[in-house]
Order: C-alpha cells, then sequence, then structure tokens
C-alpha cells in the first residue's frame, strides 16, 4: 500500500532529517558530536594517535599543535590554535618547559577549566632535572600512554573496553621498540658508550640504555642559548682526549656549532637525530616507533 505523506508528516521528516544532518556534522564537514584531544608537539601527538588506533576519526579527533619539524621549545601558536586548545575537552602536553614558546596560553587554558594532561606528571620522582625530553624514552611513554588511558575514559567518555584495548596494544608496541633499541645499542663497547650532543636532549635515553653524556656544544635545555668560543675549545679538546667519534645533533636546530668542532678535531662525525621532531615524508621517521628506531641506528653505527 502507498503511503501518502501528509504535510503535516512530510514536514516531520524534513525535520528529522535537518536534525540528523547537523548531528553528524560541522562546519568543517567533519562530526560534531565527539571528543576532541588536542596536543602539543607533533612527537606526542603521534604516540596519542597511535594508542588510540582505530578509535581516531570516528570515536575522537586528535589536533596536533606543532607541525613537523617545529623547535618544541619555540613554537609558539596561532590566535586560532590557541582557541582550540582551550575548547579542547582533553589537552595534552608534555610538560617541563618543553613548550617555552606556549606557556602563557597554556596558562591561560587552565585557567580557563580545560582538562589538562601533562605527560612529565607520569614520571612522578624520575624526572631528570634540566631535561624535557621524556619522549626518548620507550618505556617512560608506556608509562604515560598507561596513564592517559585512564584520562581519556574520565574526561572525555570513550569506551573504556575500547580504550583499554588499543591503548593495551600500543604499549605492546612501545615495550617491542624498548626491546629493539636496547639490542641495536648492545655491541656498543663500554669505553665508547658516550655522547656529545648539541644540546641537552639526551639525558632520558642515555639513562634508559646505559650511555652517558660528556659533552654539549650548547650546555642548556634551552635552544635558544649560546656557546662562547671557550666552551666550544674546551669540548674539543673534551671530544679529542677522550677520542670520541661523534657529535649528535638535532633535526630543529643549526649544526653550525657542532660542525666547526668537529672541523676543529678533525674525524668527528655530526650525527643528525630526531629529539624534538619527526621527520618528514620520506625520512623514514614519520612515526614515535621509527624516530626512535633511527636514532638508535644512528648512534649505535657512529658508537660501535
Amino acid at each position: 500500500m502507498r503511503r501518502i505523506l501528509t504535510p503535516l508528516r512530510l514536514g516531520a521528516l524534513l525535520l528529522a532529517a535537518l536534525a540528523s544532518a547537523c548531528a553528524t556534522s560541522d562546519a568543517d564537514g567533519g562530526p560534531d558530536d565527539i571528543p576532541t584531544v588536542v596536543v602539543t608537539t607533533n612527537v606526542l601527538g603521534d604516540i596519542v594517535s597511535s594508542a588510540l588506533g582505530d578509535m581516531v576519526g570516528s570515536s575522537v579527533d586528535v589536533d596536533v599543535i606543532m607541525p613537523v619539524g617545529a623547535d618544541p621549545h619555540e613554537f609558539a601558536p596561532s590566535a586560532r590554535q590557541a582557541e582550540a586548545m582551550e575548547r579542547a575537552d582533553l589537552l595534552v602536553v608534555n610538560g617541563l618547559g618543553a613548550e617555552a614558546g606556549m606557556a602563557d596560553i597554556l596558562a591561560n587554558v587552565r585557567d580557563s577549566g580545560t582538562d589538562v594532561f601533562t605527560v612529565a606528571d607520569t614520571l612522578g620522582a624520575d624526572q631528570i632535572a634540566g631535561d624535557p625530553h621524556i619522549w626518548l624514552d620507550p618505556d617512560a611513554m608506556a608509562t604515560a600512554v598507561a596513564a592517559l588511558a585512564a584520562e581519556l575514559v574520565e574526561t572525555t567518555g570513550l569506551d573504556a573496553d575500547a580504550v583499554g584495548r588499543n591503548t593495551a596494544a600500543y604499549i605492546g608496541d612501545l615495550r617491542a621498540l624498548d626491546a629493539s633499541i636496547t639490542s641495536t645499542l648492545a655491541p656498543i663497547p663500554p669505553e665508547r658508550r658516550v655522547l656529545v650532543t648539541n644540546h641537552d636532549s639526551l639525558a632520558y635515553f642515555a639513562r634508559r640504555y646505559g650511555l652517558r653524556i660528556d659533552g654539549t656544544v650548547i650546555s642548556s635545555v634551552s635552544t635558544s642559548a649560546e656557546a662562547s668560543a671557550a666552551d666550544l675549545e674546551t669540548l674539543a679538546t673534551l671530544i679529542r682526549d677522550l677520542g670520541l667519534p661523534a657529535i649528535f645533533v638535532e633535526t630543529t636546530e643549526s649544526d653550525r656549532l657542532a660542525r666547526a668542532v668537529a672541523d676543529e678535531v678533525g674525524g668527528v662525525a655530526v650525527v643528525e637525530l630526531f629529539t624534538g621532531s619527526l621527520g618528514g615524508p620520506g625520512s623514514g621517521a614519520g612515526t614515535y616507533i621509527e624516530a626512535m628506531t633511527v636514532n638508535a641506528e644512528r648512534i649505535g653505527t657512529a658508537l660501535t
């Protein structure tokens, strides 16, 4: 039997269709009824997205503030990005001064009442003074992801079983990464397990994998600090006396001073690591796990 649409019924159907469209789309054409997690750095952004897995896009949106190649210590968000941080259902930050360029914005976001998850807080007493680069320790990141899972369920209302299942799988990947890095660095002899870095960035990595840091080109966690000629000469003497084979620099920073020291000593390699940002297309370091794997391989090759 053919159903006749009366004006009243037709109007009701049109209103229902309109309501459905509004519920499933926002101004950008995406869902507006799912929570949004905003993450400051692209490294943490990949960790959060990978931990949530197939939930991203369907159950939760993940918005990353810093683009690939940005220096997390100096990056300043746009006004639109600052607004997105404030409107987030959950804002994920590193802490320990890593996001120094947005310190005022982060303070305002906290004051506005936005829920903020600080990765550094999950370390407790294991924090290393003067170094915020905790993401260079995969074991620490596994701990952080476990804590993040509970925070996500509490603040965003995501399905606890789905969050638990996906984050547990990624934690397993992080444990495997940790074991892989240990294996990669194992052949380095004890007397060569020494790092000279461009600035203070590898303390967590060194602690985790039994390395020591004997010198830095710029002895500061801040990439805006400078080194004096006397500092560079002292470092060159150290490298020469210890017979160190490499200086490790960041992809996000100039290696000019490191290369000057290497040239002064002679026979010293300048090795680029992904410490502050993931790599771009074709770098082989487009994810956190890939970047850490590349870092370990380059350090192992340089020191073995």
